[in-house]
């Protein structure tokens, strides 16, 4: 389970926090999303749980991990990471990319086992990326290295796995076998945090939903419970209804034109 409690960050120059009093719970068993507008803090809280920015109150744990003390090699056994924006330091063959996801279950001098590969080979099936993994890094689409991104958290393992816009360039195929597969993990039993732009794809697989804005969460609850003109319109402030899909049965946006 990831807690966030009261959780400010402020980056340096800044005139306001980035996170202003946060707090919200993602359990294990389900997928949680995390929504709002741009600069509304959900980049900011991925960066908190990875200890990429740290906390001037307030905590971030996953499990019995706070995420400002914790070993970060036992951490990483915990919770695997798909960030916004990612390069490799150089180009490097993608199978060798999704093998760095074994690394935090090993000593740094232990070399990798048949376990290792087995897990590789599991975790690029999964992903949709078995295909690509003999291809160079440099050589990827923006949506193959989406896919091998996943790979690479998928064999890392662990209870918890947060992506930060798991979506991004993936075609509709694609993303919705990407959503699919979050959606499978969660029933598995994993804690699943994303954070996503696509509320209506937040409302078909998520259980729950975060909505941030200003650095605070504004509505949290399930799909029917956030995702109403209410509560999103001043949010994001736009125009915009709220509908339920006749296919699914779930809430869809509708933007409107201001004039």
């Amino acid at each position: 389970m990831i807690t966030v409690t009261d959780a400010v960050v402020r980056y340096p120059a800044a005139r306001v926090n980035a996170l202003d009093g946060a707090s919200f719970e993602a359990r294990a068993g389900c997928v949680t999303a995390l929504v709002g507008p741009n600069g509304s803090g959900k980049s900011t809280i991925v960066r908190a749980l990875i200890g990429q920015v740290p906390l001037a109150t307030g905590h971030a744990r996953i499990g019995a991990f706070d995420c400002a003390t914790a070993d970060r090699r036992a951490l990483a056994r915990t919770m695997a990471v798909v960030a916004q924006r990612e390069e490799p330091a150089f180009p490097l063959p993608a199978r060798d990319y999704v093998m760095l996801g074994r690394y935090p279950h090993h000593g740094t001098w232990s070399a990798l086992g048949p376990a290792d590969v087995e897990a590789v080979d599991r975790a690029a099936h999964r992903a949709g990326a078995e295909s690509l993994m003999d291809r160079r890094t440099d050589a990827l689409s923006g949506g193959e290295w989406q896919r091998v991104r996943l790979a690479r958290a998928l064999a890392q393992g662990g209870e918890v796995l947060v992506l930060d816009e798991p979506g991004t360039f993936l075609d509709v195929a694609h993303e919705m076998a990407a959503y699919e597969l979050l959606e499978a993990l969660a029933r598995e039993g994993r804690t699943v945090l994303l954070v996503s732009h696509q509320l209506n794809l937040v409302a078909r697989f998520a259980a729950h939903i975060v909505l941030l804005h200003h650095g605070r969460v504004a509505a949290a609850g399930a799909p029917a419970d956030v995702m109403r003109g209410e509560v999103l319109e001043p949010v994001y402030d736009w125009p915009l209804v709220v509908a339920r899909d006749p296919a699914v049965g779930a809430p869809v946006l509708i933007p409107l034109k201001k004039r």
